[in-house]
């Protein structure tokens, strides 16, 4: 498959082969959210934002598995990495309980590992003041070893704060901070003392225009809760304050600077541990490395996973506990593969400079949809290639990711109403083009089917 010139070429989806391959893994599978019934050939041509799929179909993905697959399939950026070595067996071991190397010296190893991966995070974080890491299987492993440590920390904190449309795992622990769908949560046990604000989603507000809630009282309702404001919690018993900085599930909700600068000042003037969940947001997809670099909060504890194939908590020294066994082996922690994939994806970012391909791409797909999107499309916003097109219906948003896959193209929905675009940071000109020239496509097809009927 040549990238430079690949374009989507789809049948009818589920195609026969497709369908044989689902039905064999519903068999056994418990029930899940698959958004397509779409099926990647693992042994067909694929490049970055292109794949085959079990039929022979070609499709574009703008999806990168959720963000999970950040430079998209086969790309050479990695390939070209992987190519050099041998790989060996057990891929995974009994994770920072035990150490793994490749020859005499860490500076000369054959191979990066997970103390390279964590020396990669430390550079990246360390604006922040960060220099300790603890690997781990996924993201909600990496949330629930940040409110661990938060509460270690600040022994005997009794309360957490999170936000209104929130999602950040699926754990019991990590459930009881997400305050999206209801479904995740639903007859669930949730730990106590989690109190729950209002994200202000409208990112052009500010304190005397906002209508989310956020703002009220002539201050904010994280402000008003605390005891020294006239409020019920005493800021020294919060262990932390958790936010995504762009809320994912949500449904791609970006705050504005006011929300975000109140955030900074409230947790900065009473020493509330911040807990930033980058787990989608994070590892370069808006044009930082971090979402949170692009506002004024100064988080104390970042939790990071899908395009590092890891799980991450990144923190200070003093902000882990000093005791051994606080935090236990992590079997994921010591994943060999894992842990290469995450470093030379940090590397492929420097090295190509992906932070700015990542904004330049996301300006031009932003513009283009602006500039052709009708009226049911009621919002286009991104920050680098993290993007997100809302719709005026559910039920239209629905029929468009229906229709761009008949078409060829990958999406996802998310929140309510709004799709979700997330391209591979190294997407080129050409691909951006084609991609937002496929979905407007879907997008005029179901407003003239609406019209029609």
């Amino acid at each position: 498959m040549d990238r430079d010139t690949a374009e989507p070429d789809a049948g009818a989806l589920p195609g026969p082969n497709a369908e044989r391959w689902i039905e064999f893994h519903r068999e056994h599978a418990a029930p899940s959210e698959y958004s397509h019934e779409f099926v990647w050939d693992v042994t067909r041509e694929a490049d970055g934002p292109f794949v085959t799929d079990v039929d022979g179909n070609v499709l574009l993905d703008f999806t990168c598995h959720i963000g999970a697959a950040p430079l998209g399939y086969n790309n050479e950026k990695l390939l070209s990495r992987l190519r050099e070595f041998d790989l060996v067996e057990p891929m995974k071991i009994a994770g920072q309980d035990m150490y793994f190397g490749a020859g005499p010296d860490p500076a000369d190893a054959e191979f990066p590992g997970s103390s390279h991966l964590m020396d990669l995070l430390t550079d990246v974080s360390g604006h922040y003041g960060m220099d300790t890491v603890f690997l781990s299987n996924s993201g909600a492993e990496a949330m629930e070893n940040a409110m661990k440590i938060t509460h270690d920390h600040r022994a005997p904190a009794k309360y957490g704060v999170a936000f209104a449309g929130s999602f950040h795992g699926r754990t019991l622990g990590t459930l009881s901070l997400t305050k999206s769908k209801e479904v995740y949560t639903r007859h669930y046990p949730e730990i106590s003392g989690i109190e729950t604000v209002p994200f202000c989603a409208d990112r052009g507000c500010d304190a005397a225009s906002c209508d989310c809630g956020f703002f009220a009282g002539g201050g904010s309702q994280l402000r008003n809760m605390l005891a020294p404001e006239g409020g019920h919690v005493d800021p020294a018993e919060i262990a932390f304050l958790t936010l995504e900085p762009i809320q994912g599930v949500g449904g791609y909700r970006f705050p504005s600077e006011a929300f975000m600068d109140e955030v900074a000042a409230v947790t900065e003037e009473y020493d509330i541990p911040l807990v930033v969940d980058e787990i989608q947001s994070g590892v370069g997809r808006t044009g930082e490395v971090w979402a949170a670099d692009h506002y004024a909060i100064e988080p104390d504890v970042i939790a990071s996973a899908k395009a590092l194939r890891v799980g991450a908590t990144i923190s200070r020294s003093d902000v882990f506990p000093s005791k051994k066994n606080r935090l236990g082996s992590t079997f994921g922690g010591g994943d060999l593969l894992g842990s290469m994939m995450g470093a030379f994806t940090l590397e492929a970012i420097r090295e190509h400079d992906l932070l700015a391909n990542a904004t330049r791409r996301g300006r031009q797909a932003t513009e283009l949809l602006r500039d052709g999107a009708p009226d049911s499309v009621v919002d286009v916003r991104g920050k680098g290639l993290m993007l997100a097109v809302e719709f005026d219906t559910p039920e239209r948003r629905t029929a468009v990711v229906e229709a761009a896959l008949d078409r060829g193209l990958l999406t996802l929905g998310c929140g309510a109403k709004t799709i979700r675009l997330l391209p591979p940071l190294d997407a080129t000109e050409r691909e951006i083009a084609l991609g937002v020239d496929l979905f407007l496509d879907a997008v005029d097809a179901v407003s003239a089917s609406a019209a029609a009927n």
